[in-house]
């Protein structure tokens, strides 16, 4: 995103009363947690998926790095 165009939002937002400027604030946030949940569900399918068709392996640090 561009700078200007960020500036723009930062100075209209500013100009809010700050109750509105605060609900802004929690609504960003709560949706960036929703993101960020999501794509945490995502990889935990990922890696339940690889463990269900045997894509994983177990040992110690030192297993794995005789291996690599």
């Amino acid at each position: 995103m561009q700078e200007s165009i960020i500036n723009d939002i930062l100075q209209n937002v500013s100009s809010l009363p700050l109750d509105e400027q605060d609900f802004i604030v929690q609504t960003i946030n709560k949706r960036i947690h929703e993101v960020r949940r999501n794509e945490i569900a995502e990889r935990s399918k990922e890696a339940e998926n690889n463990y269900n068709t045997g894509n994983v392996t177990s040992g110690t640090v030192s297993d794995l790095m005789k291996k690599i």
